[in-house]
């Protein structure tokens, strides 16, 4: 009886890694194309004057993509941490949506739930984001999520360390969060094809920016927010009157 239960967890092993291993497949080409971002952090940073570690500290426990290129600002200006959370809460809220699609039922282990949970990234939601992945294992979507994991903070680390060979005549490098949310526009506009949502968020932004200076962000941000929920709100309220 033991030896049948001992060549079940054999036949097991290799499946479970086969699954991780198409995973890994699944993800690797994206994995790549985000490697130039995470080096672009890493270079950032170094030419912030911040030390080399931070890269691997920001991208290991923070991981939180487009919210590290700000923190590494927020940082530098010594920003209180209400505001610093307040940042975080409203660059991250989208994660709250992605828990409901996300198919992080297929994971059986809880403690590999909270490790999936807390790696969960754009990129690895974009690629379960359909029907089929639904049936995927629990191996395969934590692959898919370890590609991007690994890959962000080796890059960022290669980017911190190659990047103090660069000169400080080169400059630039700070524009990389700006070119960042740039291409997420342009992504998000062929998406949902909505010019009024571009519009009302650069309206938000070049108020603030006069109004508030470099502490636009915040208020800018919710102010955006604000006018989302507002029209959404509107919207259901039309449709329940007929």
């Amino acid at each position: 009886m033991e030896e049948s239960g001992a060549s079940i967890d054999a036949r097991a092993a290799p499946s479970v890694a086969k699954e991780a291993l198409a995973g890994v497949g699944i993800a690797l080409p994206a994995g790549v194309a985000m490697a130039p971002l995470g080096m672009a952090l890493g270079v950032l940073i170094s030419q912030s004057g911040l030390p080399w570690w931070t890269a691997p500290l920001f991208t290991g426990v923070i991981f939180a993509g487009s919210l590290e290129f700000l923190l590494v600002g927020m940082i530098l200006a010594a920003a209180p941490l209400a505001s610093v959370a307040l940042t975080a809460l409203l660059v991250n809220f989208r994660h709250v949506f992605y828990a409901l699609s996300f198919p992080l039922h297929q994971i059986r282990s809880r403690g590999l739930r909270v490790l999936s949970t807390y790696i969960l990234c754009d990129e690895a939601w974009a690629l379960t984001a359909h029907p089929e992945a639904r049936t995927w294992t629990g191996a395969r979507i934590l692959g898919i999520q370890s590609v991007f994991y690994v890959n962000w903070v080796v890059s960022s680390t290669v980017g911190v360390l190659t990047g103090s060979l660069i000169p400080p005549s080169v400059v630039g490098l700070d524009f990389a969060i700006t070119a960042f949310f740039v291409v997420l526009g342009i992504d998000a506009y062929r998406a949902r094809r909505s010019v009024p949502i571009p519009l009302v968020a650069l309206a938000c932004a070049l108020f603030f920016a006069v109004c508030a200076g470099d502490a636009m962000i915040l208020p800018a941000m919710g102010a955006f927010v604000a006018v989302v929920l507002i029209s959404y709100v509107w919207k259901r309220w039309r449709v329940c009157r007929g």
